[in-house]
């Protein structure tokens, strides 16, 4: 029971020690992304391919707002045959690289998932997108690795123990979803706010118009 305790005590205080300028800079660059009607491309290795693939569901999903338009995100982990062949026919590096050059647009943003940082498909991932001039996000943990230095915008999560660092991640693309959403939520009822505004002044200019 100890174990169980300890493992949720510094699975609490890493997410407690977050950097904040870091994550909210990421919400930023995903909102943007939505409000240009931009993709965003995600992708990871195994547990962080599972939170990848988990991110995407929920960027396409939980932000269904009635009369918005819908996220577009796709997770670079899902299309198992072209992973395979990518891996079998050049190389298991090239299995996220390959998919951004046939699916990137400009404005779209990679964000990428990897506990040690030093993923190479990733890292190539990440080159790519930065060569043609994409937003990219990283969110790592460890020491941060090499993708905390590549990425546009890196969150070094500082845990050294990866199932408490995958947990955090897959808690960070929660609260990012969840967040998008609520924005979304609310550009709706300011939208609809100032619309009823203007109604409700061209109705008093028709009627004082009529009045004079």
């Amino acid at each position: 029971m100890n174990q169980l305790n300890t493992y949720l005590v510094q699975t609490v205080q890493t997410l407690q020690s977050l950097p904040e300028q870091s994550l909210g800079r990421i919400a930023d660059a995903i909102w943007s992304a939505y409000e240009r009607d931009a993709t965003i491309f995600v992708c990871g290795n195994g547990g962080s391919a599972a939170t990848a693939s988990h991110f995407a569901c929920d960027l396409s999903k939980w932000t269904i707002k009635p009369g918005a338009r819908r996220v577009r995100a796709i997770a670079l982990t899902d299309n198992i045959p072209l992973l395979t062949a990518w891996s079998n026919d050049q190389g298991y590096a090239d299995v996220f690289v390959e998919q951004l050059k046939a699916h990137f647009r400009p404005g779209d943003i990679l964000f990428t998932i990897s506990g040690s940082g030093n993923s190479p498909n990733v890292l190539r991932a990440v080159e790519w997108a930065n060569e043609a001039g994409a937003v990219t996000i990283g969110i790592t943990g460890f020491t941060g690795g090499q993708l905390a230095r590549m990425a546009t915008i890196p969150l070094h999560v500082d845990n050294h123990v990866m199932p408490q660092v995958e947990d955090i991640h897959s808690t960070i693309c929660h609260a990012l979803a969840v967040n998008l959403g609520k924005q979304i939520e609310a550009a709706l009822a300011a939208a609809e706010a100032t619309e009823e505004a203007e109604g409700e002044l061209l109705l008093e200019q028709v009627v004082g118009g009529g009045a004079a």
